[in-house]
């Protein structure tokens, strides 16, 4: 009988695995995280330059100072870049004009200065060959002169007119205009653009028109600058944990994406279960309808039929998995490196793949899933004449799956609260509740008792499975009524 049950399980396995669709659904998940991950920085890469203008009704030439902070950012990354002249031969004249500098100072303000003048004569390609600039490679700040515009500043309303018609064209994508009195209003501050969704250009000047404008109303206030910061400044907690050992040690933000880490885990697994346990259903559908089941259960009885299916299905999606953690385990010691400082977060986050004790949850519980959804759905395939039949079966079983994703956050913020609890003890759930636990991580004897009522309910499902296959596999017509699969069940 084993015998025969493997012979079935070797061909449910060969079926999948010969097929290009298998291969490509192994390597698709992990391009497509790739490109995820990725693809914010590459398409980036082709956002057009902001342009914009700025438009000062005050006296105090707050334009100027605008764009000195609103480049603070470029303006430091250039001070620190000027020994690189090898890579950058435009940093030899900004070097030659700030002048000499020790090695790791801080620069005086005449240097900045001069570092911003210098800054604000190139041209866009200049600034787009040095690294490290992020300001100028998304925003240019357009002159009023070079626009025409600066025979009509003191015509204010004709120069907004004209400015206007340049966003309208889209010669321009926003300009700003500055009110007259900072330190006493804010009256007069406007942003104006027909973009609507893009706030970075916004936010950005914003933050850097807030900080100059904090400082003038110090300044008018007569309040000295230390005791202004000292005013300002931000209480911000130190944050620790107790160690194994019961000692404070200070939280580490490694040891916080550590802890996020199941989230990721859980997905995964979601996608991995639900893809596989829905090919199941759909091969018995499939054989159901043409007439295949009939066949094979001339050699084999429907018991060995069933297992061999499942156990056929349950090692084509381990090899999933192992491939999927095979390639996880590559990237977290492969594109950190790559990515130098810059990839400091995604090092942090392969750091978590690395974790032992997640690797290994995630194979048992993802075998664990596997094995008790197979079972729900191989039955609910075997009553099925039609994928269409098959379809609306399935649904009480993806929203059965959606419990945990829609508590998986409240999960891992409280993984050993009683909610997690309740969930963990609910077979269905167990799987995805106990993987997001992980991060807790919950009791020795949860993961026993679970683990064991795990397991007792897939024995259970396997029972309650082969009943209804036993009968439903060779049903023709309409579908049984769920009274009329009851009483399959209690058949002995």
């Amino acid at each position: 009988m084993a015998n025969k049950t493997l012979l079935v399980a070797q061909r449910e396995f060969l079926e999948n695995v010969r097929t290009k669709t298998f291969w490509v659904s192994i390597f698709i998940v992990p391009l497509l995280i790739a490109a995820m991950t990725g693809a914010g920085a590459l398409l980036n890469k082709f956002k057009q330059v902001q342009r914009y203008a700025v438009v000062d009704l005050g006296k105090d030439d707050l334009r100027q100072r605008a764009e000195r902070e609103f480049r603070q950012g470029d303006l430091s990354a250039l001070f620190k870049s000027m020994s690189d002249l090898k890579a950058n031969p435009e940093l030899a004249q900004l070097a030659q004009t700030v002048g000499p500098q020790a090695s790791g100072a801080e620069p005086t303000g005449e240097q900045m200065l001069a570092v911003y003048e210098w800054y604000a004569k190139q041209p866009p390609e200049v600034l787009a060959r040095i690294a490290d600039l992020q300001t100028s490679q998304k925003f240019h700040y357009v002159p009023l002169a070079e626009l025409g515009l600066d025979k009509q500043e003191n015509d204010v309303e004709a120069l907004r007119k004209s400015l206007d018609e340049r966003v309208q064209k889209g010669d321009l994508f926003a300009y700003v205009v500055l009110g007259a009195d900072p330190v006493h209003t804010l009256d007069g501050f406007e942003y104006i653009s027909n973009n609507l969704t893009d706030v970075s250009l916004r936010s950005s000047y914003e933050g850097a028109l807030t900080r100059i404008v904090q400082k003038e109303r110090i300044r008018d206030a007569q309040i000295s600058p230390k005791v202004a910061k000292h005013i300002q400044q931000q209480v911000e907690f130190a944050k620790k944990q107790i160690s194994k050992t019961g000692a404070r040690e200070e939280v580490k933000r490694e040891n916080e994406i550590d802890k996020w880490a199941p989230v990721g885990f859980v997905y995964f697994l979601f996608i991995a279960i639900m893809s596989i346990t829905s090919l199941l259903l759909t091969n018995t559908v499939e054989e159901k309808s043409n007439r295949i089941i009939e066949v094979l259960l001339s050699s084999v009885s429907p018991g060995q039929l069933m297992h061999g299916k499942i156990l056929g299905i349950a090692g084509t999606g381990l090899t999933i998995v192992l491939t999927w953690v095979a390639f996880s385990l590559l990237s977290a010691y492969i594109v950190p490196g790559l990515m130098g400082a810059r990839g400091e977060m995604l090092s942090m986050i392969f750091a978590a793949l690395k974790n032992s004790n997640y690797l290994i949850a995630f194979v048992f519980y993802f075998l664990a899933g596997d094995l008790l959804y197979a079972a729900i759905l191989v039955a609910l395939g075997s009553v099925c004449n039609s994928l269409k039949e098959a379809q609306n079966l399935m649904q009480p079983v993806m929203m059965t799956l959606f419990i945990p994703l829609v508590a998986m956050v409240f999960v891992t913020q409280e993984p050993n609260g009683l909610v997690a609890k309740v969930l963990s003890f609910i077979p269905l759930f167990t799987p995805f509740t106990m993987m997001n636990r992980a991060g807790g991580p919950p009791e020795v004897w949860e993961y026993v008792a679970t683990s064991i009522l795990l397991v007792v309910s897939i024995w259970i499902a396997f029972r309650a499975a082969g009943k209804i296959f036993r009968i439903g596999v060779l049903m023709t017509g309409n579908p049984p009524k769920l009274r009329e699969i009851l009483t399959w069940l209690r058949e002995k």
